[in-house]
């Protein structure tokens, strides 16, 4: 798992920048791992869904096509080497503020509705996933209304 979060951050990082890359980068597969967590909840993987996530890491950090491609992979697979969401929850919490992390549980809503509709088992993951966090209550029920207004979904 580290080697290939290290492999990552050779081939795309540029040489130089401050050592808060290792963190940087760490937080971008973590991010999308959560993302492509939400995508395989409700067992339907759709085009819409990957787009969605594609969308979110490009305007999240900026990267190219092919950078997003290799993060996508790399975060599918320690996504499905991981025990639980710790891992990638508690990077987050290291590195962004409560308004990324805000910004983040929206994206995730908005993964979530881009079929058209809530699985339980989305909306388990996404209460898991705001508490571990530490999202307090207003601030998710306004994060899901944005993404919900997004999506066009009926309230």
């Amino acid at each position: 798992m580290i080697d290939s979060i290290k492999d990552f951050f050779s081939q795309f990082i540029e040489p130089g920048i401050a050592s808060t890359t290792t963190g940087t980068s760490a937080l971008q597969v973590a991010t999308a791992a959560l993302l492509l967590e939400m995508m395989r909840m409700d067992n339907e993987l759709k085009d819409e869904e990957r787009q969605a996530i594609a969308s979110t890491l490009q305007t999240r950090f900026n990267l190219g096509r092919e950078k997003i491609e290799t993060l996508m992979a790399l975060a599918e697979q320690e996504a499905r080497e991981a025990n639980d969401y710790y891992q990638f929850t508690s990077l987050i919490n290291t590195h962004c503020d409560l308004v990324q992390k805000i910004q983040i549980i929206e994206n995730l809503w908005h993964v979530a509705m881009i079929d058209g509709h809530l699985d339980t088992h989305e909306m388990h993951l996404m209460r898991k996933l705001a508490d571990l966090l530490y999202i307090g209550h207003a601030d998710y029920v306004a994060a899901k209304q944005r993404a919900r207004e997004s999506a066009r979904l009926p309230a």
